[in-house]
């Protein structure tokens, strides 16, 4: 306050003190009308990507002979995550862990829709992908790009992908980035959630994505 008071020179002490908190008052105003101003945002736990220029969207078959593009999925959170079904164990945990989610969510679980994109197409035949998504949920949907179109869809979503050979042609496996995007309910890439984060926050974060959506 002495401070202040000493910045307002040719006032009365009475008048410098008014003036002074004064000043004090429009500050705090101002301050509060700003803040109220600035939007928060949600406090997400995975990675913050809104805005993004990359991860855009995918059109590719499903397990079923379908092509599914995002607007298929209009009002749903979409969770995409790459793997291969010879994986022998991010693949599966990531996968057990949105089933895992979908339970969380409880009645909002239906607007969970999970995304496994292969990055061996040539041994993950469809017959394959029906099999091994039926091991985690009947609801979640295995996308198989052709060969030629891997490395586009790679490119695409900023993953990596390399094959690493085996003692015998067909026992190669697969190295891959673990993490998971995740879009909202009008398409839009919101969030990367990565490996190991568990099942509660991701589920933590999809509610944030439900409730302003």
């Amino acid at each position: 306050m002495k401070n202040q008071l000493s910045a307002l020179p040719g006032l009365s002490g009475r008048r410098r003190v008014l003036a002074a908190l004064a000043g004090t008052l429009a500050l705090s105003v101002s301050a509060g009308f700003l803040t109220g101003c600035s939007p928060d945002k949600p406090p997400f736990k995975s990675i913050d990507l809104t805005g993004a220029d990359y991860a855009q969207g995918f059109s590719l078959t499903d397990q079923y002979g379908q092509v599914r593009s995002l607007k298929d999925f209009a009002g749903k959170v979409v969770v995409v995550f790459f793997g291969f079904t010879q994986c022998p164990d991010v693949c599966p945990t990531s996968m057990s862990e949105l089933a895992q989610v979908k339970q969380l969510l409880g009645p909002d679980g239906d607007k969970l829709q999970a995304i496994f994109i292969t990055v061996d197409p040539e041994r993950d035949t469809p017959e394959l992908l029906k099999a091994y998504m039926g091991n985690f949920d009947p609801t979640f949907l295995a996308l198989r790009p052709a060969p030629e179109q891997l490395p586009q869809v790679a490119k695409d979503f900023k993953i990596y992908y390399k094959k690493v050979a085996g003692k015998t042609p067909g026992s190669y496996t697969m190295d891959h980035s673990a993490g998971s995007y995740i879009f909202d309910g009008k398409g839009r890439i919101r969030l990367y959630n990565r490996y190991g984060a568990g099942a509660e926050v991701l589920a933590s974060d999809i509610r944030l994505l439900l409730a302003s959506s």
